[in-house]
């Protein structure tokens, strides 16, 4: 929280508390989590380090007004399929989303040449989106990190004279790292979806006035012939688009397969229509979330 000091027409002076939203993310100051939620809430936020993401419900346990950011996909790498299992599983419902550009630089310790990098540390993702970029500096060893932000943070308190990481020119900034070189990725295309999530109440004051359009659910099938077809078959019939389903393996139950399924519509009556119309198609239903198709940041 922070305070404001305003003059009233008396002149006296008062504190105004204003209150800063506080969002658990997974990494370090200057991480792309932290990027995508001031850029999806479109103000400052007091960011809340988190070392994995099981340990953002932790922090949204610890303090129930906490905020939730989490990856939950990568057009490059793809999804990050133990997240989907941390939403169902922890119940937070979905607040919205959010698609933030990625964009990498490689950034040392202030008067470091290129040419004297040795090692280049980073997340093991941005590391494989850089890789025609680390392919022109031969003979550096590559080096994988739990976090990018982390990693230029590392480089910054061990004052590692040889060392380079790939991160964002926040996360640079913040750690005062010079940076060598800029859109270091290989494909400049790669974005990153976010979900926005946390308790009930929470979601709620974020959805106000908006318009809901979008919704992620999970359910599983019977091991039959042409289950999957039956269910998509009765949300085409109610209008409602697919924008991405994903099968995970139920653990336990060998060749069964839960369904994570993004829904987009137009209509919030009819899409809940469909949902009464394939619940005899299918078990265990649960929604994740519903809420408004998220933005995307510029390329």
């Amino acid at each position: 929280m922070i305070y404001k000091i305003l003059s009233d027409t008396t002149g006296f002076f008062f504190d105004t508390k204003i209150r800063m939203k506080k969002v658990a993310i997974q990494g370090g100051l200057g991480a792309y989590h932290g990027i995508a939620a001031e850029n999806y809430f479109g103000e400052e936020v007091e960011i809340v380090p988190c070392i994995t993401f099981r340990d953002i419900f932790s922090a949204i346990q610890k303090e129930p007004n906490t905020i939730g950011i989490m990856a939950i996909e990568n057009t490059i790498a793809g999804s990050l399929l133990g997240n989907y299992e941390l939403l169902k599983n922890n119940k937070l419902p979905i607040a919205g989303e959010f698609k933030q550009r990625i964009s990498h630089c490689l950034a040392a310790l202030p008067g470091t040449s290129i040419h004297e990098v040795k090692e280049v540390e980073s997340h093991p993702i941005a590391l494989m989106q850089c890789t025609n970029f680390l392919d022109t500096l031969p003979g550096v060893r590559i080096i994988e990190h739990e976090d990018t932000a982390l990693a230029a943070k590392d480089v910054a308190d061990k004052h590692l004279t040889a060392t380079a990481a790939i991160c964002s020119t926040r996360a640079a900034e913040i750690y005062g790292l010079d940076i060598l070189a800029r859109g270091i990725e290989t494909n400049k295309h790669n974005f990153t979806r976010f979900l926005i999530f946390g308790n009930r109440w929470v979601v709620d004051e974020l959805q106000k006035e908006e318009v809901i359009n979008k919704s992620s659910i999970v359910f599983t099938l019977p091991h039959t012939e042409g289950s999957l077809s039956k269910v998509l078959s009765v949300l085409s019939f109610y209008g409602i688009s697919l924008t991405k389903i994903q099968s995970l393996p139920i653990i336990g139950r060998e060749w069964e397969y839960q369904f994570y399924v993004d829904l987009k519509f137009s209509d919030l009556d009819r899409y809940h229509q469909s949902l009464d119309a394939i619940r005899p198609l299918i078990s265990e239903l649960k929604t994740l979330g519903e809420y408004p198709e998220g933005r995307q940041s510029e390329i």
